[in-house]
């Protein structure tokens, strides 16, 4: 039975950070969250869970913090999620990306270190990859970045990697491929106000949130045109981070890269079709020029997270995914009316 150390959870009031949390909280792990609430929501941290409102570049604060929740000397894990996550965004202000996802990641990593803080999960990204060669990618594929939002990430994971290196920390980076869905419960789910994900973005126009979807590109290499993707469950993701966790622990000497994604992809057009189907509603659909960067098709090999932890997703099915963002969706509408 794995040691249930204390967890620090950054980034843990928005949208993968909230659901890792409640993972937590359900499996029995002590935790605390430190969110500056820059893009995340108090509502979506359970009642019981210590909170910090804070910046994770805030050495006096983190020190405080790990004393406070018995972290120090070996003790605890971070599951670090806070960052910027607009891909668009990180060609326009790249330096934002740097500043918050690679600069503050090695404050992170070093409060860390000087705490004597062990094991350390990391949220990256399949934008690591840029655009792959093949299809489905494995973690091997070269990684070239084609935005300073996977490039901030890259970074991070080569830093974790010499600081693993050269102290007693392990780290664990999940490179994710499309999250969506919501908390099977509706606890928590996909809360920013212009959230550029397809299903968030779907789900709004069904309900009437936004006039259409804008598909970007029909003459792509796919079956029916648009764009394939790579789809998991919010839910899920959050299971294999604990299940990463777990292994950290088992293991301190060994550190791992896994891909975080089902190995199957559906098209722009399908997943419309899911949310009409889910929804009984028809979404207005609006044929857009390709967007720049864009690949044809982006699905994960997940082998190694498969062979690797003993994680068996619960939801990988594209209409329990989109009928749970729904579920949040119609919950959000009611609390932001009663607001």
């Amino acid at each position: 039975m794995t040691l249930k150390l204390p967890v620090l959870v950054t980034g843990g009031a928005g949208y993968i950070g909230s659901h890792a949390v409640l993972a937590l909280v359900d499996a029995g792990w002590p935790v605390a969250v430190i969110d500056n609430l820059t893009t995340g929501f108090k509502f979506a941290i359970p009642g019981d869970v210590p909170f910090y409102e804070g910046d994770i570049e805030d050495a006096e604060l983190l020190a405080r913090i790990f004393s406070e929740q018995g972290m120090t000397g070996g003790q605890g894990a971070i599951m670090h999620f806070a960052g910027s996550v607009v891909v668009p965004e990180s060609v326009e202000n790249p330096l934002k990306y740097y500043h918050n996802n690679t600069a503050k990641s090695r404050a992170l990593a070093d409060a860390a270190v000087k705490a004597g803080v062990p094991h350390f999960i990391f949220s990256s990204t399949a934008a690591t990859y840029g655009i792959p060669e093949v299809s489905p990618v494995r973690e091997d594929v070269p990684r070239q970045p084609i935005n300073p939002y996977g490039m901030s990430k890259l970074m991070t994971e080569l830093m974790l990697a010499d600081v693993s290196a050269a102290h007693p920390l392990n780290y664990c980076a999940l490179r994710y491929f499309n999250v969506a869905g919501a908390d099977p419960e509706a606890r928590t789910g996909q809360s920013t106000a212009g959230a550029t994900h397809l299903i968030k973005v779907a789900v709004e126009a069904a309900l009437g949130k936004r006039d259409a979807v804008s598909i970007f590109g029909s003459d792509y290499d796919t079956p029916d045109g648009t764009g394939v993707r790579d789809y998991i469950h919010v839910s899920d993701l959050a299971a294999a981070h604990v299940l990463a966790l777990e292994a950290l622990i088992a293991q301190p000497g060994r550190s791992l890269t896994m891909n975080c994604g089902y190995g199957r992809g559906f098209s722009v057009l399908e997943v419309l079709d899911a949310v009409d189907r889910v929804t009984n509603l028809t979404i207005e659909r609006r044929m857009e020029g390709r967007r720049a960067g864009d690949p044809d098709s982006l699905i994960s090999d997940n082998r190694r997270i498969r062979e690797t932890l003993p994680w068996e997703p619960k939801f990988a099915d594209l209409d329990t995914i989109v009928s749970h963002a729904v579920q949040w969706e119609r919950k959000l509408g009611g609390m932001r009316s009663r607001a």
